[in-house]
């Protein structure tokens, strides 16, 4: 009986812990989410050759610029050396609009622009609107892990601008670029490499190189160099033109292109095709989205086979 009695209570208790078991849900092991890591989250954006030389990497930003960019006192033309002198003052903004990590709508040129020149009146004190240009861009590699990246962009430059300083003329134009950045740590290089081509034979074609190297001493001071190489792939039309200035026999006469800044259209370009600026400055991280960076460039070819003595760029990025 006691034998009898004892199986039972067996049982019971093994029906009870069973029962207890299968109502409880084993605790789940939760391991620590990893950390990922963004090395592009600090890429600083290029100072020279700002219409064409980007950041890789596509962010949601504005950009404000302001330059001094001297000119030579003399310029070497077809009909010797012309008087020149004086400086050229751009103000612009840019923007760009990020809708992903990969893609992003830019607006690449505008501005205002000062042309005070010392020889008058052979050259006029003029002020007008630059071109407008814009477009998109696109990563084909966007490695945040790797701090690298790779993109695309074009944008269409529209003749918008005043002819009283040399903008305004042609059909318009395209921009097709590819630009590329790597990060290790505190050390950062970038490049860019493309073509402005026009969609008249008015004006000129060119393309263009630009290199970037950087070292963050601290966040406020990031000291950089930067190499520019502009090439005249086709001469314009050479016909008389921008009448404010020199009568307008700029595009007939000039043996040189104006580069990043201007397009005179000059029949004669193909005798000074290359233009190959260098830039010391730095940035500095004013805060996490602020960058302010100021640079100063001067051409490795000769100053009087273009329409550069030197130049100082100041600017501002807000990203956000």
């Amino acid at each position: 009986m006691k034998q009898t009695l004892a199986f039972a209570l067996s049982g019971i208790l093994g029906a009870a812990a069973a029962t207890s078991i299968a109502g409880t849900v084993a605790p789940e092991i939760v391991s620590p989410a990893l950390e990922t890591t963004n090395g592009l989250e600090d890429a600083i954006r290029p100072m020279t050759n700002p219409t064409l030389f980007d950041l890789a990497v596509p962010t949601t930003n504005i950009h404000a610029i302001a330059m001094y960019h001297k000119l030579p006192n003399y310029v070497n033309t077809t009909i010797g050396g012309v008087p020149m002198g004086g400086h050229v003052e751009v103000y612009a903004l840019q923007a760009e609009l990020a809708f992903n990590e990969r893609f992003s709508l830019v607006a690449t040129k505008d501005g205002y622009v000062r042309v005070r020149p010392d020889t008058q009146p052979l050259w006029s004190q003029e002020s007008g609107f630059a071109n407008i240009a814009a477009g998109a861009k696109y990563a084909f590699i966007y490695d945040p892990e790797n701090a690298f990246a790779l993109s695309g962009t074009a944008t269409f430059e529209v003749p918008t601008g005043n002819h009283d300083v040399f903008q305004g003329e042609g059909d318009g134009a395209i921009n097709l670029i590819l630009s590329t950045v790597k990060v290790w740590d505190k050390f950062q290089v970038a490049a860019g490499a493309g073509a402005h081509l026009e969609f008249s034979d008015q004006l000129s074609d060119s393309s263009f190189v630009s290199v970037h190297a950087s070292y963050e001493v601290t966040p406020w001071f990031i000291p950089l160099v930067e190499l520019n190489w502009f090439h005249v792939l086709s001469t314009g039309d050479g016909r008389f033109n921008y009448f404010d200035q020199a009568g307008g026999a700029v595009p007939a006469v000039a043996t040189f292109e104006g580069n990043d800044l201007l397009n005179f259209g000059a029949s004669n370009a193909s005798q000074n095709r290359d233009l190959v600026t260098a830039a010391i400055g730095f940035r500095s991280h004013l805060c996490k989205d602020v960058d302010l960076g100021l640079a100063y460039e001067l051409p490795l070819t000769d100053a009087n086979d273009g329409i550069i003595e030197d130049r100082w760029t100041l600017d501002l990025v807000w990203k956000f």
